[in-house]
């Protein structure tokens, strides 16, 4: 399959059902504005912020108990000051879709066959938890942070937690003891949910060991409530102090009419997520009320095209900024599909049976899936019959020309294979589907409404048909309002803002054409994408430190062609100590233990040296452009090299490519 090789145009109906195309009418109706094409309506959405996200406030009609008094009290960036003096909550938007004999979510994992979740019971658990959380104590601006699954307690407990101006941030029971506390001690929490353990590939993970240490580990801790997922039979709790999950609902239920949602000003703190951790621990980024409540309107009707009742699947855990994205879908009246546990489990094609069970409309995979799927001979439209299926969502690294293609071979012809790019740091795309835009092979149609998304030179020059790094020129209201314990904004304004003042820099090599095509080939920085998921090669250091036999070490990940993707490790060994088979298991049972399986590399390597800068930092960038191919030279300033025969390994086991192929 070519680049650019037309993969799919929309029919007519299509493009008359689409939310944009309504956007468009309502846009030439209410405000007499009219827009040949997606192009003129996109850069009339990037060229007057205020009359875009205002026409954006009315169409989606936000609800707030108090009135801005503009849209942008300031425009700079960073510091965009959005929609001052409105009062919301994002979790009364959610919940206002409530209603009697609707589902508001479908959800199955390895322990529970598929089930439907009513509106109604949504809404009276989270009111009755909210409720019981203000009795517990927690206040706005208190943090409440959770250890658990990709299932409905977990959003039950986020939307209680937001409802009531408190602010959620949440791991994965799968990150270790020490990736949980690296992100959740930062928030110095007054309340912990978690579960017991997960099953994941057929197999039990008991944590409850893990979770005695993250409980007594985090000192600000007030309240444990304790889910037993794992064992629902065993209530024991893993500490004396902890509540189960069954005694918050012992009060009768709490009705919409009793319930009031605490409102707050448009950037209250809604969420913590956090950044890979590429350098120090990872980066706590906030995001408010108001700028989630409006991106997540805006990405999911019209760059996801989800209507009321359609059923959407993206399979990812709660640790992944999609988690944040697919619990705000019920914002559209779009019934989210939660799954916890392995994508391949019991059969590979496992999660396109649930999605025919569960009549998904909007199907979400990665190119790695896609690849693994290809690997296990699966053709989808041979077993089921996918009769909803309108939509496939690609995310989580560059999609190749095949694995666009893939789809409509495997699945269907008729199909939307939306490809997208954004970010944690937004919590949205930058980039992504259009449904009124042919689809072709490797491109991603076009930047998302509201996105000024640019390819700069190192001049920072904005560049067409020519690789960059991508940039946003504007503001958005998603934007972090801040890093968590961050004085003076100081690694805020590293990460984003230092390479070109005052313009976003993301991290991720782009391109874009003269049609607004775009292309994201991969991160720019030293972070490693791996199944999707991004992670901070800082982890890594931090937990290599511990084994004694390592004395330096340094991780990259190399994307290939196909969608692949190889992270080798090299390690600097202590005098005398040699890379066998015993230390080889040490470190990866050691990282697996620490953080994750996505954390262990795919080979170890021991390096006579690790190249560092003269002020100390590891190379991992220069040695990755090595590892893809770009001459040493241009790659890596020699004179800029602490220990410049450190490189020389690389470039020569480059030049052998034993375990790649570029």
């Amino acid at each position: 399959m070519q680049p650019g090789e037309l993969l799919w145009t929309p029919s007519a109906e299509r493009i008359r059902h689409a939310n944009v195309t309504a956007f468009a009418a309502w846009l030439a109706r209410e405000r007499g504005r009219r827009f040949a094409d997606y192009g003129a309506l996109w850069r009339w959405s990037v060229g007057d912020l205020e009359g875009f996200w205002q026409a954006l406030w009315d169409y989606f009609r936000i609800e707030s108990s108090a009135p801005h008094t503009r849209v942008l009290g300031r425009r700079s960036m960073p510091g965009a000051e959005w929609f001052p003096g409105a009062r919301l909550n994002y979790a009364q938007h959610v919940l206002r879709g409530e209603r009697a004999g609707g589902d508001v979510l479908l959800h199955a994992s390895e322990t529970r066959k598929l089930s439907a979740l009513p509106w109604e019971v949504l809404g009276n658990q989270v009111r009755t938890l909210a409720t019981e959380l203000r009795a517990l104590g927690i206040e706005p601006g208190d943090r409440v942070v959770a250890w658990m699954p990709n299932i409905p307690e977990t959003m039950i407990a986020m939307l209680a937690t937001t409802a009531i101006g408190a602010i959620w941030a949440g791991c994965s029971p799968d990150f270790g003891e020490r990736g949980t506390l690296d992100r959740l001690a930062q928030l110095s929490p007054k309340l912990l949910f978690s579960v017991d353990g997960y099953r994941y590939g057929g197999k039990a993970f008991d944590r409850r060991s893990e979770l005695r240490h993250i409980a007594t580990s985090l000192t600000t801790l007030e309240h444990l409530v304790y889910l037993p997922y794992l064992d629902p039979a065993d209530s024991t709790p893993p500490l004396p102090s902890a509540r189960h999950w069954r005694t918050c609902f012992e009060r009768p239920a709490v009705s919409a009419a009793q319930f009031e949602y605490t409102q707050v000003p448009f950037d209250h703190p809604l969420w913590t997520l956090f950044s890979s951790g590429t350098t120090g621990l990872p980066k706590a980024i906030v995001h408010g009320h108001g700028g989630i409540l409006l991106e997540n309107l805006k990405n999911a009707t019209f760059h996801f095209d989800l209507h009321p009742d359609d059923r959407l699947f993206f399979y990812t855990t709660s640790g992944w900024m999609l988690w944040n994205f697919i619990t705000s879908t019920p914002l559209t009246g779009a019934v989210p599909v939660l799954y916890d546990g392995h994508p391949a489990y019991p059969t590979p094609d496992a999660l396109w049976k649930m999605a025919d069970e569960a009549g998904v409309a909007s199907f979400g995979a990665s190119p790695t899936y896609v690849d693994q799927l290809r690997r296990s001979g699966i053709v989808p439209r041979e077993r089921y019959e996918l009769r909803a299926l309108r939509t496939i969502n690609l995310a989580g690294s560059p999609a190749t020309p095949d694995s666009m293609a893939w789809f409509y071979r495997n699945v269907r012809q008729d199909l939307w294979v939306a490809n997208g790019s954004g970010g944690t740091d937004c919590c949205t795309g930058f980039v992504g589907g259009v449904p009124t835009l042919p689809v072709r092979a490797g491109e991603i149609q076009a930047p998302q409404l509201g996105v000024s998304a640019k390819a700069f030179n190192a001049r920072g020059e904005s560049v067409i048909d020519e690789v960059g790094e991508l940039v946003l020129t504007e503001p958005m209201p998603s934007m972090p309002l801040r890093f968590w314990n961050d004085p003076g904004d100081r690694r805020y304004l590293e990460t984003y803002f230092q390479e070109f003042p005052g313009v976003w820099r993301h991290g991720d090599f782009f391109k874009i054409d003269a049609q607004g095509r775009c292309y994201v080939l991969g991160r720019s920085d030293a972070t490693l994408n791996r199944y999707g998921i991004r992670i901070g090669t800082a982890e890594i250091y931090r937990t290599l430190a511990l084994i004694p036999e390592v004395q330096d070490s340094l991780i990259v990940n190399l994307d290939l062609p196909g969608g692949g993707f190889f992270m080798p490790l090299f390690v600097k060994l202590a005098p005398g100590v040699e890379l066998d088979a015993r230390l080889e298991a040490k470190i990866r049972d050691t990282l697996r233990c620490e953080y994750t399986p996505r954390h262990v590399p795919d080979r170890i390597y021991q390096a006579p040296g690790i190249p560092h800068t003269l002020t100390g930092k590891k190379m991992e960038v220069p040695v990755r452009r090595i590892l893809m191919g770009v001459p040493a030279e241009k790659a890596a300033n020699r004179s800029g090299v602490a220990d410049a025969a450190a490189l020389d390994f690389f470039i020569a086991y480059a030049a052998r490519q034993q375990d790649y192929r570029l």
